[in-house]
């Protein structure tokens, strides 16, 4: 598959919790990073997204804010 998004971070999931509607996905990129995903259960059934899993974080974002103190 080829995505036009350019962040793409290669990972394993670290945990899957699902709510009514949403899961969170936790996914290890290394170095004792956690980037967490909110998608529907319905995507994490049909990808078959689970905990050990290989997968691929995708961001794609119009703003991306920074701040000082």
């Amino acid at each position: 598959m080829r995505l036009s998004a350019r962040n793409q971070i290669k990972g394993t999931v670290a945990d899957v919790k699902k709510g009514a509607t949403t899961a969170h996905v936790r996914v290890d990129i290394g170095n004792g990073v956690i980037v967490t995903s909110s998608i529907t259960n319905e995507a994490i059934d049909d990808l078959g997204i689970k905990p050990g899993g290989k997968v691929t974080v995708v961001v794609k974002a119009s703003d991306v804010m920074i701040a000082v103190d």
